[in-house]
């Protein structure tokens, strides 16, 4: 009973995940209810990190979500790992899931702490240098994404000064960047999977921010889908000179899903479309090959060299079809 009051207690409400509640575009009934199924998975797996009476039982629950989903369920889960332990202290239920199958998932559970971080006063974050040194901007990655989802007038719509953020999981001058990437990832859902509508908003940034906005979008619209392959070539279109951050996104969106097991045929779609006709486990491939082996603590972050030797790599492959990238 105490478990399930905890979890009733910590949990958002699932209407807080309707495109309707958020104002976000509605492109068509279909896409509808495949961005708000991923909302309903992301709580799912925050309720299931917050009742559960171990880290092990949270996992074995987050396993029964359907493989399409699951890795949403992971980034819930990581939300609600860092929350519940911020009330009982310590680490036990993040650590409990990322050191159990949760390391499969590690790239969307890095996203979650993002996600609660954004939620919580800065003296009960966690201990984000105990995290990968690489992996953890990914963590910026998701509190932008939730400022951007919950905030969208003063992230999005209209937007602002870029977002400086102070932390001590790597120079804060690269902070901006990563949040930008996290808000780029959640136009996705703001624009209804619309890639017009999403260039749209996109292109009311300044031009110096675009490029990481597309490296969002293009994770987004490979881990997310909810397009066709024209709507692919579209986007695609629409990032021009971006195009090799957008594929960027593509990819590490590509190794997420394959190191997890949850690659799907929209996974197939858009490897092929975005990342040179390469199959989605050659995209991961390429991010698995070009992982930096250290970080040597400079200004330009390893996570970013990373970013750009993957984007160098994936781009030498001509996008043609159609004449719609040239």
């Amino acid at each position: 009973m105490l478990r399930a009051l905890r979890r009733r207690v910590l949990t958002p409400n699932v209407r807080e995940t309707l495109l309707e509640t958020r104002g976000f575009h509605v492109k068509d009934a279909d896409t509808k209810h495949q961005l708000e199924t991923v909302g309903a998975c992301f709580l799912q797996g925050y309720a299931y990190a917050v009742e559960a009476r171990s880290a092990e039982q949270a996992v074995d629950w987050l396993e029964t979500v359907p493989r399409a989903f699951r890795g949403f369920a992971y980034e819930g889960a990581g939300m609600g790992a860092v929350m519940l332990d911020s009330l009982t202290g310590g680490n036990r239920r993040l650590t409990g899931i990322l050191e159990g199958e949760g390391r499969r998932h590690n790239y969307m559970i890095y996203v979650g702490i993002g996600w609660a971080m954004a939620r919580l006063p800065r003296f009960l974050w966690p201990d984000v240098a105990t995290t990968d040194p690489v992996l953890r901007w990914l963590i910026l990655d998701g509190y932008g994404f939730h400022q951007a989802y919950f905030k969208t007038d003063s992230y999005v719509r209209e937007p602002a000064a870029e977002h400086a953020f102070t932390w001590k999981g790597g120079p804060d001058a690269y902070s901006a960047r990563v949040i930008d990437q996290g808000i780029g990832r959640a136009m996705w859902f703001v624009g209804g999977a619309d890639p017009d509508v999403v260039a749209d908003l996109i292109g009311t940034f300044p031009e110096h921010r675009r490029s990481d906005l597309y490296a969002g979008a293009g994770l987004a619209c490979t881990y997310a889908g909810s397009v066709d392959e024209d709507e692919l070539w579209r986007l695609a279109k629409h990032a021009g000179d971006h195009l090799p951050h957008l594929v960027q996104g593509s990819a590490f969106a590509c190794e997420a899903r394959e190191r997890a097991g949850t690659t799907i045929s929209h996974t197939h779609l858009a490897a092929r479309v975005l990342c040179g006709g390469r199959t989605p486990a050659e995209a991961s491939r390429v991010c698995v090959d070009a992982r930096p082996a250290t970080c040597d603590g400079g200004e330009v972050p390893a996570f970013e060299t990373w970013r750009q030797h993957i984007a160098t790599t994936i781009s030498s492959v001509p996008h043609t079809q159609k004449g719609a990238v040239a």
